[in-house]
């Protein structure tokens, strides 16, 4: 959560008049709301630290382009959530996954899922993160931001819309196909399961 105390207004004021004590007061500020950004879009092997830099970089960058349509913490947003969908697109690697290639805790959640209407045990939440971020891999960079804000993090339409500057139909339309292919996905694994222990 942002410090609402924060004098945001002359902050960037002193920023674009070139203090480097607001500018570092200005990535203090808004260190939390990047972090929290970066960890949930992170692609794999990133470190986090970087990608927070490298957004914070764009920032100062293009401070010249911010004309306050929008509260500066959410044109913020918007850079972290494009810099996060560049990498994962920069890494162009969408596997499909196979049962052999999960962990034992994965294979038995996995199994679990499928017999069981009653779900995995919640003591099994790291294995179950793992296994969702592993089906996550399978989607494109706006697929995959769309499903972790949507239905992980739990946003709202107009949240995304206003953190990514889509609009609230093509997320809708996004996250259901993104969906679809999640379903594939899992539906592969699964059937593929099927047929190695015939």
């Amino acid at each position: 959560m942002l410090d609402e105390s924060f004098d945001l207004v002359g902050c960037l004021g002193e920023v674009r008049a070139g203090s480097e004590s607001a500018a570092r007061a200005l990535v203090e500020h808004l260190y939390p709301l990047v972090i929290r950004i970066v960890r949930a879009h992170l692609p794999r092997r990133t470190p986090e630290e970087d990608l927070v830099q490298e957004v914070f970089i764009k920032m100062f960058r293009r401070m010249d382009q911010y004309e306050g349509k929008v509260p500066f913490p959410n044109w913020v947003s918007r850079i972290a959530v494009t810099t996060c969908i560049d990498h994962l697109r920069a890494q162009k690697r969408r596997p499909e996954y196979r049962w052999a290639d999960l962990s034992e805790d994965e294979a038995n959640m996995l199994d679990v899922v499928t017999r069981d209407e009653s779900g995995p045990d919640p003591a099994d939440s790291a294995t179950a993160k793992e296994l969702v971020g592993k089906l996550l891999d399978t989607l494109g960079a706006t697929d995959r931001t769309v499903i972790t804000m949507l239905d992980l993090e739990q946003k709202s339409l107009a949240e995304i819309a206003a953190a990514t500057g889509w609009s609230q139909t093509m997320i809708k339309v996004r996250a259901f196909r993104a969906r679809r292919k999640l379903q594939q996905a899992f539906k592969r694994l699964h059937e593929g399961h099927r047929h190695e222990q015939v």
